[in-house]
């Protein structure tokens, strides 16, 4: 299982290489290339023409400090609902699936669609959400890369109080993978989604298995808010979890996505902050080796 964190968190400007050397550095075996400014600055240096020639120096540049790119987070959201806009954003996340792949990752995450409010479009969600990601099967084939699906949440009609969305419920999360019926679409369950919907973590993780989860975004939460801050800051009990994972025989890695974790550091103490996330890994790891 290697261990992994993703390369933008909150506070930082950081471009790729330096994240990559900071993450390197505090041990880690492996990076999650975060591709999400694709649709939020046209600057951004995978936008540019020469977006492979970008890729391969950054993973060249990777294999020289001895680390691997292991997963990729694809810009977000996957939907708005305006066909051109998400034209656009289809052909966005193909590019960072082809990045990812020559960065080396094996999965990208993506999230479902999920423009619409769930409770009253379950089914569309669903139906909408199938043929989309049946229509990135090519480009998995075709990059040798898988996609992951996530499982979301939504605000409840603006309250912000979180509430159920697509694939918030192993049912469905399980019910979307199996009607996807592909080996090139998994699941990567995100542990704090998960309880923002009061559900319970080690009965979520159960119910998956581990041939359709095959990746995590571990971060810890309140309950309450999408805290995305480190594990043991909260509420999860991550023992139960560790416990769960051990019990399925997890086959994936782990990677955090606990970017709020280094909210209010100053850039000085980014190496120190990466290297204590390292260590809570390396503890996680342990405790779910230990169960098994």
């Amino acid at each position: 299982m290697l261990l992994s964190t993703m390369t933008k968190w909150v506070g930082s400007d950081l471009p790729e290489r330096e994240a990559v050397k900071i993450i390197a550095d505090a041990g880690f075996d492996a990076y999650d290339i975060t591709l999400c400014d694709l649709t939020r600055s046209e600057d951004y240096a995978f936008n540019q023409p020469d977006y492979r020639e970008r890729a391969q120096a950054l993973r060249a540049y990777a294999d020289s400090l001895g680390i691997v790119c292991n997963q990729s987070h694809a810009p977000f959201p996957s939907s708005t609902g305006k066909d051109e806009e998400d034209k656009v954003i289809f052909e966005k996340i193909v590019r960072a699936m082809e990045i990812a792949a020559i960065l080396g990752a094996k999965i990208i995450v993506v999230h479902p669609k999920q423009h619409l409010v769930y409770p009253e479009h379950p089914d569309e969600l669903f139906e909408m959400n199938v043929e989309f990601y049946r229509n990135l099967v090519p480009y998995c084939e075709k990059f040798g890369i898988k996609v992951a699906c996530e499982n979301m949440w939504q605000w409840n009609n603006g309250n912000k109080v979180p509430s159920d969305s697509t694939c918030s419920r192993a049912w469905e999360f399980c019910k979307y993978l199996d009607a996807i019926d592909s080996p090139w679409i998994v699941g990567c369950l995100d542990i704090g989604h998960v309880s923002l919907m009061n559900a319970d973590i080690p009965a979520f993780i159960r119910q998956m298995g581990n041939e359709r989860l095959r990746a995590l975004h571990v971060h810890d939460t309140d309950f309450k808010s999408d805290k995305h801050t480190l594990p043991f800051m909260e509420r999860i009990d991550w023992y139960a979890v560790c416990k769960a994972l051990a019990e399925i025989d997890y086959k994936g890695d782990l990677t955090f996505e606990a970017d709020n974790f280094y909210r209010g550091k100053p850039a000085a103490l980014y190496a120190a902050t990466t290297k204590y996330m390292c260590e809570v890994g390396r503890f996680l790891i342990a405790q779910i080796e230990q169960n098994k």
